[in-house]
């Protein structure tokens, strides 16, 4: 049985790194190299840096923030925002990116998938989905949540695949910050429609929501944020309390 990961999401703007509540209301969390550090000494399994607001500034990634963090970590490290070319993905693996994230760039140009896979392999491409529920209907969004589009998360998770992206990271908008529990009902009909593994994002609040985005949701992966950054949930004791519950998991 594969082992389900704990992946810490570090949210950078303006070099920090902060944390809110439906992509809103943003409040500083701390140094990001400072919580990579801490993140990879105490268990977790990967994790995530997110530069939020790059896309919306039209600027690129901050690299020399990438390098700090991918200096003090011995984990996986996965690196989002501002990523729109073949040249933004090659300084980032220069700087210590293990993989890739893209959102607002792959849906304005799915080929830029394909194009990634093919040079550097599926393994380093994953595409973020910010979703959101409207009318029952789960609607793909932009720019760290503020532009809908007309996609349908469902579809654009099986295109996705389909262009060879190695995962996919599914975070609810509507689930983001609440700390009510992941969006498990959604999670679970990802994991039916594509084979490629699932990280669950948005909700995260105590230890039985990511056992039950495992069992309910079936999840691969689960991320979160404010839980870890504010010391809400610590790994080692999530772990062991997931271990209990008959979740495989690396201590």
């Amino acid at each position: 049985m594969l082992t389900k990961r704990i992946i810490p999401c570090l949210d950078i703007k303006n070099g920090r790194t902060v944390k809110g509540v439906n992509f809103v209301d943003l409040k500083d969390a701390g140094d990001p190299v400072e919580l990579a550090k801490k993140y990879a000494e105490t268990g977790a399994d990967e994790l995530v840096f997110l530069d939020i607001s790059a896309t919306e500034e039209r600027r690129k990634t901050l690299i020399e923030l990438v390098r700090k963090v991918a200096e003090t970590i011995n984990i996986p490290f996965t690196v989002g925002g501002g990523i729109s070319s073949l040249s933004d993905v090659d300084d980032l693996l220069k700087n210590g990116a293990d993989k890739i994230s893209i959102n607002s760039s792959a849906v304005k140009n799915p080929d830029l998938i394909n194009e990634i896979t093919a040079k550097y392999g599926s393994q380093c491409v994953v595409v973020a989905i910010d979703a959101k529920q409207i009318d029952g209907e789960w609607i793909v969004h932009l720019v760290g949540g503020k532009v809908p589009t007309k996609l349908n998360l469902f579809d654009w998770a099986k295109e996705v695949e389909e262009r060879g992206a190695g995962e996919i990271l599914f975070t609810s908008m509507n689930n983001d910050g609440t700390k009510n529990g992941f969006a498990n009902e959604a999670l679970c009909k990802l994991a039916k429609i594509v084979n490629i593994p699932i990280i669950a994002s948005g909700g995260a609040g105590n230890e039985q929501h990511f056992a039950e985005a495992f069992t309910e949701g079936k999840s691969d992966a689960a991320l979160a944020a404010s839980v870890f950054h504010f010391q809400e949930i610590g790994i080692p004791q999530l772990k062991e309390f997931l271990q209990k519950q008959d979740i495989s998991v690396r201590i």
